[in-house]
């Protein structure tokens, strides 16, 4: 790749790390509004896509046969942090699909949020699948194959009926054709399929503003973006970027993390799509490019441009609490 250098990482004085990266944003007519980088290489967009994933769970009648609420709809499109709501809410779709959390096929890891990881090591427990980030998403794919009379054993494979729909909701929303030459396992042992960062923002465009989708795919994208601006936390959790941005601008954004420094955005307001990748994986850098993006684009008001101020240039804390650097966009993505 041949990306520009989109983040900067200060100690002191000097430049002590850059992060290079790629930016699209493109309208819902597939017009481009900003691309940085090699916005046509394909990549794998991991959890960023997980609200695109759960349009059949709404879009089939599963989410309503089964009674899932808000709540759950949200943590159907979370990498969640493992916390008790969280845990709660898989283990409730669960139930109302008529299984237990043995059905999911996600592996197991300690909850991400610290305390929760703490309580559950001090009652002499071990994580159980609930506390996966993913969750959430295999539940409602749990649910889906349940209410469409489909067994659900093996449903991470890519010939399963479950994975083939979430496949082809993929591609008719992106645009992308994802075919097994570009298809990896993620982290969570479901299909992922690398595609350019301008068919995801096309995608996210779309979904944001329900245009050029059919019916049922436009009516679940609304109802998704209502259950998650109702409920950022059940999206990540206690103090993460998504929760955090989404609980200070509402449903002004949607946005959602991937693994290895993807991150995807719909600012329904505008009809805009936002992908973007930091190239070297880092969290950190594909924050402060995702805030500056939406600093660039939304009117803000001085709250709301304070917080995202606060990713785009964040201070680099020493265990002492003091400053000693700054996270901070440099180039394109400069304030």
């Amino acid at each position: 790749m041949n990306n520009p250098v989109l983040v900067e990482v200060t100690r002191g004085p000097l430049v002590e790390s850059r992060h290079r990266g790629a930016i699209a944003v493109v309208d819902a007519e597939g017009a481009a509004a900003l691309t940085v980088g090699e916005v046509d290489e394909p990549i794998f967009p991991r959890s960023a896509v997980k609200a695109l994933q759960a349009l059949p769970l709404v879009a089939s009648g599963a989410a309503d046969e089964l009674g899932l609420g808000d709540a759950e709809l949200a943590l159907a499109c979370s990498s969640h942090s493992g916390e008790p709501a969280h845990t709660e809410a898989a283990a409730s779709m669960l139930a109302k699909a008529g299984r237990d959390e043995a059905t999911l096929e996600c592996g197991c890891h300690w909850p991400f949020e610290v305390k929760a990881a703490r309580a559950l090591a001090e009652r002499g427990e071990r994580p159980s699948q609930l506390h996966n980030n993913c969750s959430g998403k295999h539940a409602g794919f749990v649910c889906l194959a349940c209410a469409s009379k489909v067994d659900p054993a093996g449903y991470v494979a890519p010939d399963h009926p479950v994975q083939e729909t979430v496949r082809a909701a993929l591609e008719e929303v992106t645009g992308a054709t994802l075919t097994e030459d570009r298809r990896g396992v993620d982290g969570c042992s479901i299909p992922t399929y690398a595609m350019p960062l301008t068919c995801l923002a096309y995608g996210f465009a779309r979904f944001g503003a329900g245009a050029h989708l059919s019916a049922d795919y436009a009516r679940a994208a609304t109802r998704i973006r209502k259950a998650v601006a109702a409920n950022p936390f059940m999206v990540a959790g206690t103090g993460r970027f998504d929760t955090r941005l989404m609980e200070g601008l509402g449903p002004r954004v949607f946005l959602k993390t991937g693994a290895e420094g993807v991150y995807c955005a719909a600012l329904p307001e505008l009809g805009l799509g936002v992908a973007l990748k930091c190239e070297d994986g880092a969290t950190r850098a594909a924050e402060a490019m995702m805030a500056a993006v939406i600093r660039r684009f939304l009117d803000l008001d001085e709250r709301e441009r304070t917080l995202l101020d606060g990713f785009a240039a964040s201070p680099v804390k020493n265990w002492n609490k003091h400053d000693v650097g700054e996270i901070r966009t440099v180039g394109p993505l400069s304030a």
